[in-house]
């Protein structure tokens, strides 16, 4: 069953066309449908979750919290559960749906598409082991392509009635996920899109998708995408941590003025997916930087997405602003504020992060830092 999952899940993201005829025709049951595919891949998020929150815990701004194995165990529980039931409840809305729209109702049919539509979003919640790249869970939206797609097909909606059957359903998924996220947040606490552009009938997408307050995806060339993510799947495949200890050197005693003062290192795994991380805090004229080296391993191919789908985000404010994106062939994050804090790392080939964050007196600064890490002992500590 493991061989088979896998096996689909690399087909629906990379040929999604052909793997929904296949779909459409198999037997199937909701109870299967539910055990055999939310159950096991929706577990990846709230897993991975609670392990990056527990190890390599939440950094901002130079402080780092680390929530309690209770509060942790909790959420991730809570949010499990909520995902199960927010796949069943969207394929309750599109079986109800599909009358309006000239398809025909078939409860099957609908948990087929609820179930396998949301695959790109449950395999993006391996970022949450890394809290740093939890941001590249947008890339998730990659499921409304694959909603775009499957929904038609599998519900019988015909051609002219098909994209506002999409649109509807797209519209209702958003914001069902809007309301867990609340809810989630809400029961935690107590127990502890602006656009989107399809293409043709002819199952192809382009434009972006922009999502309010983080920034924009380009799904524009979604072969060329499928083709950069597979490559990194085969190469990152057999891939393993760096030893924790192997990155922990690589950090400097000193860098541009500052002084390492404390360095700690550790290492996390979850669903067959691993990372290790090393952290550094420096200090120099009363002000403190945490510099931190992390190692994706074979989360790494999930990683590619951010530059396959040209992913950027960018937001400003008066306090300061925030931003992402490809910068010479890297992904780079960055974030500033106007008191003097902030945060700047790089992904480098698709596998490892550099990040420095704290306080300093200017961006650059934290750039000089991130710059002091030694990339091609770093890079040679692939496997």
């Amino acid at each position: 069953m493991a061989n088979g999952l896998t096996e689909r899940c690399k087909n629906i993201l990379l040929k999604p066309k052909e793997e929904w005829a296949g779909i459409d025709g198999e037997p199937a049951s909701v109870g299967g449908l539910m055990t055999g595919w939310v159950v096991p891949l929706a577990a990846i998020g709230p897993v991975a979750g609670l392990v990056g929150g527990l190890v390599f815990g939440y950094s901002a701004f130079g402080v780092t919290y680390r929530p309690s194995v209770t509060g942790a165990l909790t959420s991730a529980v809570i949010g499990y559960a909520l995902a199960l039931l927010s796949a069943f409840l969207l394929s309750k809305i599109i079986d109800a749906l599909a009358p309006n729209f000239g398809g025909q109702k078939n409860g099957v049919q609908a948990m087929k598409v609820a179930a396998y539509s949301g695959t790109a979003a449950y395999l993006c919640g391996i970022f949450q082991i890394i809290p740093q790249l939890a941001i590249l869970g947008i890339l998730g939206l990659y499921s409304l392509y694959l909603l775009y797609l499957g929904l038609p097909r599998l519900m019988k909606a015909p051609e002219d009635k098909a994209m506002g059957y999409t649109v509807v359903t797209v519209i209702v998924a958003i914001v069902l996920f809007l309301i867990v996220g609340a809810v989630t947040t809400a029961l935690t606490s107590a127990l502890a899109p602006r656009a989107v552009t399809f293409g043709d009938s002819g199952g192809t997408v382009s434009g972006e998708v922009a999502v309010p307050g983080v920034g924009k995806v380009d799904v524009g060339k979604l072969q060329e995408a499928a083709a950069k993510m597979e490559a990194a799947a085969t190469k990152a495949k057999s891939a393993t941590p760096a030893d924790r200890q192997s990155l922990a050197a690589l950090l400097p005693a000193s860098a541009g003025g500052w002084t390492r003062t404390e360095l700690e290192s550790s290492s996390a795994s979850a669903g067959g997916m691993g990372g290790s991380q090393a952290e550094a805090k420096y200090e120099a004229e009363g002000k403190s930087v945490r510099l931190k080296v992390t190692d994706l391993a074979s989360a790494g191919a999930f990683a590619a997405m951010a530059s396959a789908f040209k992913v950027e985000t960018s937001r400003e404010t008066e306090s300061g602003y925030e931003k992402s994106g490809m910068i010479d062939g890297r992904y780079t994050m960055e974030k500033w504020n106007k008191s003097g804090r902030g945060s700047y790392g790089i992904l480098l080939g698709d596998r490892f992060l550099i990040e420095a964050e704290g306080d300093a007196p200017d961006i650059g600064a934290l750039k000089a830092l991130v710059g002091a890490v030694d990339v091609g002992k770093l890079e040679a500590l692939a496997t």
